[in-house]
């Protein structure tokens, strides 16, 4: 028997549910829906983020592949939440609402990783701050319920996606229920959801809300009980029982409870591994948590896009800019990609801080050359202003384009949480010889003068590929190159899933080279986190001494933040590594960095040039015995306190005899 991939039924191949033209813009009034002839919208997104129809804005994504089907859909975006009336700006949609933050979960959006309020919004026009509440899906789900009673709510986006089972919540410091149930919705579309989308879409058409949904992937629902032919398997002993579910049909893996996972850290810990274990389509079973009197029930995870799939999405007809209702406002989100095009989603790098994989999978999903190399043209003719330049070609990723396991029967059963980490994988093809010629393509375009790629590069595997090093220096880079070693210490570095410093060394002498072998004066310019789970003092004081040494002087820099789901979240917030088996009593534990004069330390060790800091850092040195590391050498971190002289009194003088 294979043991690949399912064959999906392709996004292009359902009927429509009616035939009519795209519409230039989705409308956001009743003037609009009028001008299309419309008397009412089946489905109206809501969202947190300024509509700007761009495929790089998940709801025009969504509402231009719903239109695709044939549905009529309305946009209410940014609406004043302190009231239900603006979520009735464009009537009662005949099938349901659709509810999404927007691209940024509203809590991330909001606050700094100190629970300090931001006073911005990138996704506002004028980049205005407090046009969103905080939970937004919450807040408009509930607004939209009290707009038109017993039409349902349909979640999706990252705050939802990235809260679908019971998680941590940082700004409250608290487990949390799922969305699904706190939102009071019918439905969750997690991950990105085309697929999830255009299914239940289609089914709500033809059968209403009150149907089985536990056939589609991706999406979750509450029930009250286990139904009929399924069977439990439990999450206690995750590891020994991999092999067993794997050959299994009609297998639901049961979480520790909400009530459980809020009491019990380690039990938290065990729902968060069995949570990332079950991420492959290809083996990943259905996970159910009992939430009270209910379970929450996720269904196995969506089957990445096809190549002709992602090409379908992008090549929508979108406007490729704001709505005119803003009347040219500037939008700081959409000043920076307007002239940046996506060539793929998904990471398999797995960094335990980072929800991407949680999100969209590490299954490479890419498009092809040409849609590519359509969409920047696109950009060159439909841009109002455009200088040349396409400020980025790339995905959550700059160089996994067209990587992929080489065998498609172990890539179908393999749980490991990344594929490069803690060595690259032996399966993955790591070849950059698409990527090298889609960018040699795109820079052959008439009227493009120059493609940068501003995407992070993942060096692990750029040095596997000498080539694409010399091409992204010698062509796709102005000046600097912004690049993440997040750290430089085994210990904090084994948490996160990165490589060692060795690595990022070996890329910066190939990128140092390919820079002189072309006649550019260009740097690297690195990041790092702070205060990491797992990261000890001394692990910064030695990161610090790395930076002075080479003479980095970070301007602005990162203190580590526990998004919801993600892997060290758990670590952060039970003090287990979920990376390893969480068996009661013999879990690995993790030192999480919580009090804000250690968060404030750990910052203040990545910027030790900064005079406010030498204060705090002189104490800090001082008390962990490295008070050899004050004064005005080389080889020492922060300067003495500085001692003025008191300045003496000027002498009166008497006046000279005459």
């Amino acid at each position: 028997m294979s043991l690949q991939l399912p064959i999906p039924k392709p996004l292009s191949s359902y009927r429509k549910f009616r035939e009519e033209n795209a519409a230039p813009f989705l409308p956001v009034s009743r003037a609009e829906m009028a001008a299309l002839g419309w008397d009412a919208c089946d489905v109206i997104l809501v969202t947190g983020d300024a509509y700007i129809d761009h495929p790089s804005f998940g709801m025009a994504v969504i509402g231009r592949l719903l239109e695709a089907q044939g549905f009529r859909v309305g946009i209410i975006a940014q609406p004043d939440w302190q009231s239900a009336e603006p979520f009735r700006a464009l009537g009662r949609p005949k099938l349901y609402f659709g509810v999404t933050a927007g691209n940024m979960d509203s809590m991330v959006n909001r606050y700094t990783s100190d629970r300090r309020l931001r006073h911005d919004d990138a996704y506002t026009p004028g980049g205005e701050g407090g046009k969103r509440p905080d939970r937004a899906v919450i807040v408009y789900a509930q607004r939209c319920q009290e707009a038109f009673s017993g039409v349902p709510v349909v979640l999706g986006g990252i705050e939802a996606s990235l809260r679908r089972i019971a998680h941590y919540d940082y700004w409250s410091d608290k487990v949390r229920r799922s969305i699904l149930l706190d939102a009071k919705a019918e439905l969750l579309l997690y991950g990105n959801a085309e697929r999830a989308l255009v299914e239940t879409a289609h089914r709500i058409a033809a059968g209403g809300i009150d149907q089985d949904f536990s056939d589609v992937r991706g999406i979750a629902f509450a029930r009250s009980k286990l139904p009929e032919g399924w069977t439990e398997a439990h999450a206690d002993d995750l590891d020994s029982t991999d092999e067993g579910r794997a050959r299994c049909d009609n297998v639901v893996v049961r979480l520790p409870s909400f009530e459980q996972v809020s009491t019990d850290p380690e039990a938290y810990a065990r729902a968060s591994r069995v949570l990332h274990k079950e991420a492959n389509p290809g083996n990943a079973k259905p996970l159910v948590q009992r939430h009270g009197t209910r379970d929450v029930w996720l269904t196995a995870p969506p089957i990445p896009l096809a190549t002709e799939e992602m090409d379908y999405v992008y090549e929508l007809p979108y406007a490729r800019s704001p709505h005119p209702s803003y009347g040219g406002a500037k939008i700081p989100a959409w000043e920076m990609i307007k002239n940046s095009v996506t060539i793929m989603r998904g990471c398999f790098g797995g960094c335990s801080f980072c929800s991407i994989t949680e999100h969209e999978g590490r299954i490479i999903q890419s498009r092809s050359e040409a849609s590519v190399l359509r969409e920047i043209e696109q950009v060159r003719d439909k841009t109002e202003g455009f200088t040349g330049v396409i400020s980025d070609i790339g995905g959550p990723t700059a160089n996994m384009y067209r990587m992929a396991c080489k065998d498609k029967e172990t890539e179908a059963v393999c749980r490991r949480p990344s594929c490069v980490f803690p060595d690259i994988c032996k399966n993955l093809d790591t070849s950059h010889d698409a990527l090298i010629a889609l960018y040699r393509k795109a820079r052959e375009i008439p009227g493009i003068k120059k493609v940068m790629v501003a995407s992070g590069v993942r060096y692990d595997l750029a040095i596997r590929s000498p080539e694409y090093v010399k091409e992204l220096v010698t062509h796709h880079v102005g000046g600097y190159l912004k690049i993440a070693p997040e750290h430089t210490e085994a210990g904090p570095l084994s948490k996160m899933m990165k490589p060692g410093i060795g690595t990022y060394d070996r890329f910066k002498e190939m990128f140092d080279a390919a820079a002189k072998a072309a006649g550019k004066n260009y740097f690297l310019i690195p990041y790092f986190i702070a205060a990491h789970p797992g990261t000890s003092d001394e692990d910064m004081l030695n990161l610090a001494l790395w930076l002075k040494k080479h003479r980095y002087k970070p301007d602005q820099v990162q203190t580590y933040l526990a998004a919801p789901m993600a892997l060290s979240t758990a670590m952060y917030h039970t003090g287990f590594n979920p990376l390893k088996p969480v068996r009661r009593g013999a879990s690995e534990t993790v030192d999480a960095v919580k009090g804000m004069r250690q968060r404030r330390l750990h910052k203040a060790f990545l910027r030790y040039h900064d005079p406010e800091n030498w204060p705090l850092l002189r104490d800090a040195l001082k008390a962990m015995g490295r008070a050899d590391l004050i004064g005005p050498g080389k080889q020492q971190l922060v300067p003495r306190e500085d001692r003025p002289v008191p300045r003496k009194p000027a002498m009166k003088r008497s006046p000279a005899p005459r």
